[in-house]
């Protein structure tokens, strides 16, 4: 890929410039791949730039993976003027949405950071907290109690659900629609599940 030619922008653009570079890498390779070398090939500017706005190759990667991660956020907010069931089926549709368009993104999200720095996985951690939480919150509109055994329940099947999403949507290619009625019915099971634990 052709370097882009360098111009005058503020350091806020400059660094926001680097860091959508970096996004753009993620979707096609893994994040272990760019290097400080890449990056500054990619925009047209020196090594020594790149570490002035991010002191390191670690500092590179937080910066792309919490980019990358606020823009599936942004992307998938519940809509709260839904009934809470119906918030869940749009929610689990956009997101299925999300992860065939920016598969490559996603991938690397999901499975590329987590043999990577601990800081770096915190920030994906803390994508999975917050639909879990999301979840728990609609579920308790419906009348689900709050309990230690629903709160592990559904952080990990936030996490079953990525999987899922990737190997049928992204692998296999499997329209978004039915592979979200499968998740809401492991989702329906898995909190049946949490409310007959004795803990």
């Amino acid at each position: 890929m052709p370097p882009e030619r360098r111009s005058r922008l503020s350091p806020a653009e400059r660094r926001a410039q680097l860091i959508a570079i970096g996004v753009g890498f993620l979707a096609e390779h893994p994040l272990e791949e760019l290097t400080i070398d890449e990056l500054a090939v990619r925009a047209g500017v020196s090594k020594a730039l790149v570490f002035h706005y991010f002191e390191s190759r670690r500092g590179v990667e937080r910066a792309i993976v919490t980019t990358a991660r606020d823009s599936l956020l942004l992307a998938t907010e519940p809509r709260l003027d839904l009934p809470p069931r119906e918030r869940i089926s749009d929610t689990l549709l956009r997101i299925a949405g999300f992860v065939r368009d920016h598969s490559g993104t996603f991938s690397s999200l999901v499975r590329g950071v987590a043999s990577g720095d601990p800081a770096v996985r915190a920030i994906v951690d803390e994508s999975r907290e917050l639909n879990a939480a999301r979840l728990r919150e609609a579920f308790q509109e419906l009348g689900a109690p709050d309990t230690p055994a629903l709160r592990v329940a559904f952080r990990a099947w936030v996490s079953f659900t990525e999987e899922a999403l990737l190997e049928l949507v992204v692998d296999r290619q499997v329209d978004a629609v039915p592979v979200v009625d499968f998740l809401e019915a492991t989702l329906d099971s898995v909190v049946a599940a949490a409310g007959d634990a004795r803990f």
